[in-house]
Formats: structure tokens, C-alpha cells, sequence
């Protein structure tokens, strides 16, 4: 059984389509547990031999909300679990982007930070309208080194993309349709008639033909990701280890203002 051992994620067919749920926490923000599932996820479903397209969604009012913050507390008081998970962050990034069967990202909910990151490196993403999505990294004191910087700018531009990761903004899924950082927002009732349009459009086009032109349209992105990755993971790194890292995350969970000091 390819799909065993993991602790975030259930798994369910329905013929040749597999639709994997994120479930976790109120939000399914990421803990160490799923962290290590999104890094062996997608190999994994490489391998299936009973699936041909993906369906990626998260259980509950999220699609995953980024990071936990006890496993945010964790990271700062001992740095070597944050070192620890450095090639699994590449791992999630470059698992996405090898992955040759098409994933659909079902944006049910909130999908924030690696969440955003996730759902936006999948090939079509359709989310429900009011959704929010953003890459808030910089108000936890990290840096967007999970992937954010390889995949936003390729979607909306480098301006665009800059404001969004340096102010930390979410927007709505209706705004980002908008912008072209995602496909589709619609309404919520809406949400699983349009991925089943959508992956039954696809499940009636030729598999290897569907498979080899997602392998070819990646290539540039892998390039970036293979130029851009390492700095991305050592920079979110050395930010886990500033004062200002410590304060932003104890600020936000002691719902207050930041007393930021430039450390």
C-alpha cells in the first residue's frame, strides 16, 4: 500500500481520480506531522499505479493556513528542528513540480503561507470565492523561502509579487482569479461542479499526452526553483533566528501589536 503512514492526510478514489485531504488542526496549519506527509506526498502519488489526475483539498473551513504556532515556538527555541527540515522543504516544492499526473488544487478554504505556496505550484487552482490566500511569512519573521518566491512572480509579476510577500496581504480567491494568481473563485456551492468540469476535461484528453505537456511547461519553473531554493531555505533559516522572529510570533499569539526593534 503506497499510502500508508501518514498522519495529515486521508486519501479516497473515485475511478482514476484521487483526491487527497489535508486534515489537521481547526485550519490544517502545518506541524512537523504534516510537513513530513507534503514531503513524500507527491512522490507517492507518482507512483500510484491507480490514478491518473489528483485532486488536492483540505478538510473543514481551510485548505491549510500555514504554519502551527507551537511548531513556530518549537523552531525558535531550538533552531535545529527548523535546520532539520531544510531538504524536506525542497522536497515539497520539487515533488509538486515532478510530479507528471495533473493535481487540481480544490481551494475549500484559507490557504496561507507553505498552504499558498502548495495550492499555487498545483497545475489549475479553483477555490471558493470568498477564500482568502497570501503568503504572510514576513509577519512571523520569516522570510518566503518555502517556495513563495519562485512561484508568485511567475503568476502575477514581480511588483505585484513583491508587495504581496513584503507586506504579508491576503486577498480574497475572487481577487486573485482577478489578478491571475489563481484560475477560478466561485461560490461555495459551486466549487465541486467546477473541479469535476475541470477534471473531466482532462481525464478525456490522451493521459501521456496530458502528463508530457505539464512535464514540459515545468521546465522553466524547476530551473528557477533549482536556482532560487537553497538561498530561499538558508535566508527563512537565518530569519528564524532573529529577535524580531521571536517577537512577531509571541505578538500574535498574545494578540498584540509587534514591538519590533531591526534585530
Amino acid at each position: 500500500m503506497i499510502f500508508e503512514n501518514y498522519h495529515r492526510m486521508d486519501f479516497s478514489y473515485e475511478g482514476r481520480v484521487l483526491t487527497v485531504t489535508l486534515r489537521g488542526n481547526a485550519v490544517n496549519a502545518v506541524d512537523a506531522a504534516m510537513h513530513d506527509d507534503l514531503a513524500r506526498v507527491f512522490t507517492d502519488l507518482q507512483r500510484d499505479p491507480d490514478s491518473d489526475i489528483i485532486v488536492l483539498t483540505g478538510a473543514g473551513r481551510a485548505f491549510c493556513a500555514g504554519g502551527d504556532f507551537d511548531w513556530f515556538q518549537e523552531q525558535i527555541d531550538k533552531p535545529d528542528t527548523f535546520r532539520a527540515i531544510g531538504h524536506d522543504a525542497k522536497r515539497i516544492v520539487f515533488g509538486l513540480l515532478d510530479l507528471e499526473k495533473p493535481i487540481i488544487c480544490r481551494m475549500n478554504g484559507a490557504a496561507a503561507g507553505l498552504g499558498a505556496t502548495v495550492a499555487l505550484l498545483c497545475d489549475v487552482i479553483v477555490a471558493d470565492e470568498t477564500a482568502k490566500i497570501g503568503d504572510p511569512h514576513v509577519k512571523v519573521g520569516l522570510v518566503a523561502g518555502d517556495g513563495g518566491a519562485v512561484i508568485w512572480p511567475q503568476l502575477i509579476g514581480y511588483a505585484r509579487a513583491k508587495e504581496f510577500l513584503m507586506t504579508g496581504d491576503l486577498m480574497t480567491a475572487k481577487r486573485a482569479a482577478e489578478i491571475g494568481l489563481i484560475n477560478h473563485a466561485v461560490p461555495a456551492d459551486a466549487l465541486d461542479a467546477k473541479v469535476a468540469e475541470i477534471v473531466e476535461k482532462i481525464a478525456g484528453n490522451p493521459r501521456w499526452a496530458v502528463r508530457w505537456t505539464k512535464t514540459v511547461a515545468n521546465i522553466a519553473l524547476k530551473d528557477l526553483a533549482n536556482k532560487l531554493m537553497d538561498a530561499s531555505i538558508a535566508y527563512e533559516m537565518a530569519s528564524n533566528m532573529t529577535a524580531d522572529r521571536r517577537e512577531a510570533v509571541r505578538a500574535f499569539v498574545e494578540k498584540r501589536k509587534p514591538m519590533l526593534t531591526g534585530d
